[in-house]
């Protein structure tokens, strides 16, 4: 019962947060960048929910329209992550033994490597903005789906099914399409599901760190820089885009876990 309460909650704020992200005039009024100088620094009340920022913007308003971009390196991240993850393990398994060790060394040195380490080198060669942050958290997080894929295949391709496939003249391409991508499928789909969170996580630190969406361009991570200057002073600058991270990495978390429930067999 508490873990389908627990499901329920993180679909609900999951759906929110899509809402956010797709159609955030539907939450709030005004824009991201709307200032008032008069308003400056006020903490949270009626007229300013979350209260208000250095420049008097609303800082609810800006986490509303900070969802999409936030959302995007997460997703753009895990997607980009597993198409190279997948045609890497597809590529290992089925490549014969020498392409297989290729690969799976450079995937095994990848991940050897400290993330944050390399996520900087490659932001450092290619300049900071989102479309840098994705190809950055992509690099280092496609390895593992590569692994996932390639011992998928590996064991699919010694099925029955795909043996009665390969004896009946089908092209290895068609094997592949019809048999080993829709097995490997749910497994893949349960580690992305789980590994957005992880993407949203780096890409706000990334951010955090100055390499993300640059000013005034309302990100999480970055509205979360932007409000450890004023903690002391004016601490939901920084405390509710951290809560919004918190909340949607938290959400996803639960909905994997509980996929990985459903293809697992088991319903507790």
């Amino acid at each position: 019962m508490k873990a389908r309460v627990g499901v329920g909650a993180a679909s609900v704020t999951l759906a929110l947060i899509t809402l956010a992200a797709l159609a955030p005039a539907l939450l709030v009024d005004g824009t991201p960048d709307q200032a008032d100088a008069l308003a400056a620094l006020e903490g949270p009340s009626a007229d300013h929910l979350f209260g208000t920022d250095a420049n008097g913007r609303d800082v609810f308003t800006r986490i509303v329209y900070g969802a999409a971009p936030s959302l995007l390196a997460g997703l753009g991240a895990t997607a980009l992550a597993v198409a190279v993850g997948t045609a890497l393990g597809l590529l290992a398994a089925l490549g014969g033994r020498a392409l297989d060790e290729i690969v799976m060394r450079l995937v095994e040195v990848v991940l050897a490597l400290p993330t944050l380490l390399l996520a900087l080198l490659v932001i450092t060669i290619t300049g900071p903005g989102t479309v840098n942050v994705i190809l950055a958290i992509a690099l280092y997080t496609a390895p593992s789906y590569a692994r996932l894929v390639r011992a998928q295949t590996m064991v699919i391709r010694r099925a029955g099914f795909v043996e009665a496939a390969t004896s009946l003249g089908l092209s290895q391409g068609r094997i592949i399409l019809r048999h080993v991508l829709p097995n490997a499928f749910a497994p893949l789909l349960v580690l992305a599901t789980i590994e957005v969170g992880t993407a949203l996580v780096a890409a706000a630190s990334l951010s955090y760190l100055g390499l993300g969406p640059q000013p005034p361009a309302p990100e999480w991570g970055a509205m979360l820089s932007g409000g450890r200057d004023y903690f002391s002073v004016a601490w939901w600058i920084a405390i509710f885009p951290g809560v919004a991270i918190t909340l949607t990495v938290l959400s996803i978390t639960v909905v994997g876990r509980h996929l990985q429930r459903l293809v697992e067999g088991r319903t507790s």
